[in-house]
């Protein structure tokens, strides 16, 4: 396990930097060490050491590269952004997919950089993510904002027609209760169909799929297709 730490100096940001790469961290913190606002307070080669560092000095920004647990997932991320929820956590990633964009900040990422970035760039990103904005480059809000709508086209295309009926029926704000008796089935089979529905969808109850369904119109004139 490697485990670096320096002391503290007032002031300035108290970055860590979570990398197996010698030649990573080396370059990172000679970056850091020549603008004045930041102060490189530790470093870590494995996921074991990068925990410890976060929960000992709580450090004010975390570069991490996330295939630091061995792996090329985000399980890293996931383990960190726990043990430090105030600190913000910019990733460095050699190649960044869609689905990556959006998991990394569903785990508690603030920003993702290519690890080919230069310093311009990733400067200005730290700098982003410090004053608590989010960071992801302007072809990856594209492409982002391309993979979200495919998968809503994917999500909404597994929807049967029954499952749509019933949508339009929580939508007009129908019970369980009354589902069952409008549709001629159970209230079980009304439980297990809106199960289905929220699995599908990606929501997790009743109030999220009429929100869901009406801000991306699944579903016609709640009264027209009852």
């Amino acid at each position: 396990m490697g485990l670096g730490v320096t002391d503290r100096t007032a002031g300035r940001q108290r970055t860590a930097i979570a990398d197996g790469r010698e030649i990573s961290r080396a370059g990172l913190r000679t970056l850091l060490e020549h603008e004045p606002d930041f102060e490189v307070v530790g470093e870590a080669t494995d996921r074991i050491s990068s925990l410890t560092l976060v929960r000992q000095l709580q450090p004010d920004l975390l570069l991490l590269d996330p295939t630091i647990s061995g792996t090329a997932g985000l399980d890293a991320l996931r383990d960190l952004s726990s043990a430090t929820p105030s600190c913000a956590i910019l990733l460095l990633m050699a190649a960044i997919d869609k689905s990556d964009i959006i998991e990394a900040l569903q785990l508690g990422a603030r920003g993702i950089v290519p690890s080919s970035a230069g310093a311009g760039l990733l400067l200005k990103a730290i700098r982003a993510v410090i004053a608590g904005e989010f960071w992801i480059t302007r072809r990856d809000v594209a492409d982002l904002a391309i993979y979200l709508r495919q998968s809503l086209v994917a999500r909404s295309s597994k929807i049967t027609p029954r499952e749509i009926r019933i949508i339009a029926a929580v939508v007009a704000g129908y019970p369980n209760k009354l589902l069952a008796e409008r549709f001629s089935i159970s209230e079980d089979t009304v439980t297990h169909c809106l199960s289905c529905v929220f699995g599908k969808l990606g929501v997790s109850n009743r109030l999220e799929l009429a929100l869901f369904a009406i801000k991306h119109h699944l579903v016609p004139d709640s009264s027209a297709i009852l």
